[in-house]
C-alpha cells in the first residue's frame, strides 16, 4: 500500500471528488458543483495515495473566526488506518492558520467516538431541516 499523502488546499479534480463522494455514500455525481463550493471556502484537505484521491473534507467559513468541517470523506478501501483523523487534524491546523478561532462539526452519534478522537468536544446544537 502506498503512503497517505496530505495536501492543504490543493487543486482538486472534480470528476475524482465526485467518484470518492459515490464510493464513500453511495451518492452518485459527477463533482461538477465542486469548484464554485471550494472557490467559498476557506481551506480543504485531501488524501491521496497512489496518485488516487481516498480522502477529503471541505473547511466552510462565516468570513470570520466560525470555521465548520464539513463533507468529511474516506474512501471505504482507505478507512480504519487513521486516514480519516489525520485530514481532520491537518483541516484544524489550517482552518487555525486561516485566521479561525472555532471549528464546528455536526454528526450522527455513531461518529462521536471519532471525532472526539480528533480533538472535538460535544456541545448542545440545534438544527432546522429547510428541505
Amino acid at each position: 500500500m502506498p503512503p497517505t499523502d496530505y495536501r492543504v488546499r490543493a487543486e482538486v479534480d472534480p470528476a475524482a471528488l465526485g467518484r470518492l463522494r459515490g464510493a464513500a455514500w453511495g451518492e452518485p455525481g459527477d463533482g461538477r458543483g465542486w469548484p464554485a463550493v471550494l472557490a467559498r471556502s476557506l481551506t480543504w484537505v485531501t488524501a491521496h495515495e497512489g496518485g488516487r484521491l481516498v480522502g477529503f473534507v471541505n473547511v466552510a467559513w462565516d468570513g470570520g473566526v466560525h470555521a465548520f468541517l464539513l463533507d468529511t470523506t474516506v474512501h471505504p478501501d482507505a478507512r480504519r488506518r487513521g486516514v480519516g483523523t489525520r485530514f481532520v487534524r491537518t483541516a484544524a491546523d489550517a482552518a487555525r492558520a486561516g485566521g479561525a478561532h472555532w471549528l464546528h462539526v455536526d454528526f450522527g452519534p455513531h461518529l462521536a467516538a471519532f471525532y472526539a478522537g480528533c480533538g472535538f468536544s460535544p456541545t448542545a446544537a440545534g438544527l432546522l431541516r429547510l428541505r
